[in-house]
């Protein structure tokens, strides 16, 4: 098996950045409980949010036995990334691989730790919030997807050409 060292670094890089920056909020900022917000520019603050769901607050983990359903789903879809990662051939689909990794396993250990996801990102413009709350991990996990989407629908790698014997 081949160690894709680009995807395991962008999964590394990506799962401490993650980490740092919901210690950052929770921690020295103190915004770490339902309410707590701070507003940094017109368009983006700071907001605590856990989150008990995953993508677009579906599949809610109200209880401990959902909680950890939940954990063992996101385990194993990051299980499948990191296989199909190793059998990974492009340099860029490594990386993209790995961000979608660092990210579900920033998200899965906030799980462990806390039962919800820390998100605190909160885009918006004036009092319209388009987004929903999130943090470093799902952006990265939305990057890596988009990226693999990009380059599975809008590049081909060329077909090699085939030899044909002269005796045909």
């Amino acid at each position: 098996m081949r160690v894709p060292a680009r995807g395991i670094g962008a999964a590394i890089a990506l799962f401490v950045a993650d980490q740092l920056s919901k210690w950052a909020v929770t921690g020295p900022l103190g915004i770490d409980h339902l309410g707590a917000s701070q507003d940094l520019t017109g368009f983006f603050s700071l907001r605590f949010v856990p989150n008990i769901g995953v993508s677009l607050g579906l599949l809610s983990a109200d209880s401990d036995a959902t909680r950890w359903a939940l954990v063992a789903m996101t385990g194993l879809i990051a299980a499948g990334v990191a296989v199909w990662m190793t059998r990974e051939e492009h340099p860029l689909d490594q990386v993209a691989l790995g961000l979608v990794l660092g990210g579900a396993l920033g998200n899965i250990l906030d799980r462990i730790r806390f039962g919800y996801v820390v998100d605190f990102a909160d885009l918006h413009i004036g009092e319209w919030r388009p987004f929903l709350v999130f943090n470093v991990a799902d952006a990265a996990i939305t990057v890596g997807v988009l990226v693999l989407l990009v380059r599975a629908l809008l590049t081909r790698d060329k077909p090699r050409p085939s030899v044909e014997s002269p005796h045909a």
